[in-house]
C-alpha cells in the first residue's frame, strides 16, 4: 500500500499553491500550517533547495471525530499535503493517505473515520 497520492500538474509553482489550498477548502479542509522547506533549508543550512511546500490540511470535523475516537491521534494530524518542483518545469502535488498513515493504530472507529478522509483527499488530488 502506498502512503500517498500524487498527480503532475503543468502549472507554475505558486498557481499550483493556489490551487492546491482552492481544491482542499471545496472538500472543507483548511490550511493551518504552511512550511516552506526551501527557505528553510537556506536559512539554516545555507543550503539551495527545489521549491517544497508542506501545507498542514485539516478538516474540523474529521479531526474533531477522530480526537474523540483516539485521544493521542494529535500526533499524526494535520493531514500534509505536498507541492514540490519536479523535472521539467512541472509541480507535482501529493497527499499523505490517511489509512496508511493510521494503521498502525488499532482502532476501528478511527480506521472508519480515516476512510472518509482519504476519499475526500483523493478526490482533491484528482481533481487537480
Amino acid at each position: 500500500m502506498s502512503y500517498y497520492f500524487a498527480k503532475k500538474l503543468n502549472l507554475p509553482f505558486d498557481e499550483a499553491i493556489e490551487k492546491v489550498t482552492a481544491a482542499l477548502q471545496a472538500k472543507g479542509f483548511g490550511v493551518l500550517t504552511e512550511i516552506d522547506v526551501k527557505a528553510t533549508l537556506k536559512k539554516k543550512l545555507d543550503v539551495d533547495f527545489r521549491n517544497y511546500k508542506i501545507l498542514g490540511a485539516c478538516n474540523p470535523p474529521f479531526a474533531h471525530k477522530a480526537l474523540q475516537a483516539e485521544p493521542l491521534i494529535g500526533t499524526m494530524l494535520p493531514c500534509n499535503v505536498i507541492v514540490q518542483e519536479i523535472e521539467d518545469g512541472k509541480v507535482q502535488v501529493a497527499a499523505i493517505d490517511p489509512i496508511a498513515s493510521m494503521q498502525a493504530v488499532q482502532n476501528p472507529k478511527l480506521g472508519e473515520i480515516a476512510g472518509q478522509v482519504q476519499k475526500l483527499l483523493k478526490q482533491v488530488v484528482e481533481s487537480l
